[in-house]
């Protein structure tokens, strides 16, 4: 991938500031690509955009394909006419730091369902020309998706009412349903024909807001960096609906389950229990279900991180109802058939960033590098003991003189603790290796490591919002391996202020990150 020196900015859509809970892809969001802009950014990196569920996870979407509605903005809605200017005003005030995903799916949703209901009913006919082309050109997964969001609702009702959560598809509903059965889809489609038809009009809404916020970015020259997770959630439109593309028994669920081998900091390994992929299966139709993963994926961004690249090339797989991931194996995945196949489609220059952290083998790195993918460097791992080493090793490439130019450099991910947080919990041996590297004690560690960053040969540079804004631990956006708490922080109207658009755009000025 063809890399300019650049700089840019971690941020979610959801942590965008507003009045209603959590944040959209309306108006705050075009605001702030106008603000990256002034800042001199020419990034703006997301976290993946699909519809969360269960634990609000990013990475654990209910499609590989469909928008996340709760990101839909109400107040495009309401320019639009589809909702009430008195719809807008929420019961309560909503935390601005963090998002209450309670209680904005329950204010949200019917909000969202309204406003897609007045436009079947009232849509003008340019609206709804629109719409119906949008339809056809998703419809290899949005009639589906739909109709799998339709009779989730029921029975993820009716698993609350007894008491239970995370009813999956594949233990919950009737075995009918769960195995395709035609005749019971087609009534299921044609009982729930309003459910269905709003979630496919929630999805055309998030289609035309982002469309819009794509024009903007191009319009201020930054560009908009996406995610994909390797790896899909068991209770997703697309192992119920693609079953045949997964390693699952009859009744759908996983025979084998992903995860990653004991390693230095994990005596069991971390069990991830995404369903694996049958790639014989993959193989035979040609790749086509990812290649149009990907080809989506690239309509909604200029670039794309594909997170656990190294899955690619062998995946580690565990026999499901283990409780550790010791009992795996690794498996081999057809990486070089596959981006073969992909760059028929794509071109030979494919706009992916290698997620290329954690045990990665010299054949992972043998394929990145015949893809000319950029890879990843972390500056937090650079003076992290337990990612280091106790010896602080000068070789370690996460150090900046390590750096190569064709990769992007972070500060931290959205898995790491903030560089504040790591600071005040890091030990006086690697604060005292940290000073030494830097050669001095700054008064402002965060900004002295930004600035080793911005200084680095690394192509690109990008810091999440809360390193910017030198905030704690109480900013971390995740811990991994843990449910609840995650992915909730919010940046407020007044935190990406002029006099740090102002810094920010000299220092990228300085070490040559945007035009002058």
């Amino acid at each position: 991938m063809r890399m300019g020196r650049a700089a840019g900015i971690l941020l979610h859509p959801s942590s965008l500031p507003g009045p209603f809970g959590i944040g959209d892809i309306g108006r705050a969001a075009q605001d702030f690509v106008g603000r990256l802009a002034e800042a001199g950014q020419r990034l703006w990196q997301v976290l993946p955009l699909g519809p969360t569920g269960y634990g609000d996870s990013p990475y654990a979407p209910f499609s590989s394909f469909a928008g996340n509605e709760l990101l839909i903005s109400l107040e495009s809605l309401r320019d639009e006419g589809f909702l009430e200017g008195d719809d807008l005003v929420p019961p309560r005030a909503f935390p601005a730091r963090q998002v209450d995903y309670a209680a904005v799916i329950s204010w949200k949703r019917p909000l969202l369902r309204r406003a897609a209901e007045c436009f079947l009913g009232g849509a003008s006919a340019a609206q709804r020309g629109d719409y119906e082309a949008f339809r056809r050109r998703n419809a290899a997964w949005l009639g589906d998706y739909a109709l799998f969001r339709s009779i989730k609702d029921e029975y993820d009702q009716r698993a609350l009412e007894e008491g239970r959560h995370g009813a999956l598809w594949n233990n919950f509903w009737p075995e009918q349903l769960a195995r395709r059965e035609p005749r019971s889809l087609a009534r299921e489609r044609e009982r729930r024909a309003s459910s269905v038809a709003c979630y496919e009009v929630l999805q055309f809404f998030f289609d035309t807001q982002w469309k819009a916020l794509r024009s903007a970015a191009r319009a201020a020259g930054v560009q908009i960096l996406g995610d994909i997770p390797i790896f899909v959630a068991e209770d997703c439109a697309e192992v119920w609906s693609r079953p045949e593309l997964f390693l699952l028994d009859e009744r759908g669920r996983p025979r084998e389950i992903a995860g990653v081998p004991p390693d230095y900091f994990s005596a069991d390994g971390q069990l991830w229990g995404n369903p694996l992929y049958d790639w014989e299966a993959h193989r035979r139709e040609g790749f086509a279900w990812w290649i149009r993963r990907l080809e989506a994926a690239l309509e909604r961004h200029d670039a794309v991180r594909v997170d656990h690249f190294r899955g690619f090339e062998a995946f580690w797989a565990v026999p499901a109802g283990q409780r550790t991931a010791r009992q795996g194996v690794w498996r081999k995945a057809p990486g070089g058939e596959f981006f073969t196949a992909l760059r028929g489609v794509l071109g030979g220059d494919l706009p992916i960033v290698a997620e290329d952290l954690g045990f990665i083998t010299d054949e992972v790195r043998a394929l990145r590098d015949s893809l000319e993918l950029p890879g990843m460097r972390i500056l937090q791992f650079a003076f992290d003991a337990q990612e280091s080493g106790s010896a602080f090793d000068p070789r370690n490439l996460f150090l900046p003189h390590n750096y190569v130019e064709q990769c992007v450099a972070y500060t931290g991910t959205h898995d790491n603790d903030t560089l504040a947080g790591w600071l005040s919990q890091a030990s006086p041996a690697e604060l005292d290796y940290l000073f030494r590297y830097l050669g001095h004690r700054p008064a402002d560690p965060v900004r002295a490591l930004i600035v080793e960053l911005f200084k680095s040969v690394a192509a690109w540079a990008v810091v999440p919002m809360q390193d910017l804004l030198g905030l704690g631990s109480e900013a971390r956006m995740n811990r991994p391996s843990t449910l609840g708490g995650n992915w909730t922080w919010r940046m407020t109207e007044r935190d990406f202020s002029p006099t740090l658009r102002s810094e920010l755009r000299a220092l990228s000025r300085i070490y040559g990150r945007t035009v002058p």
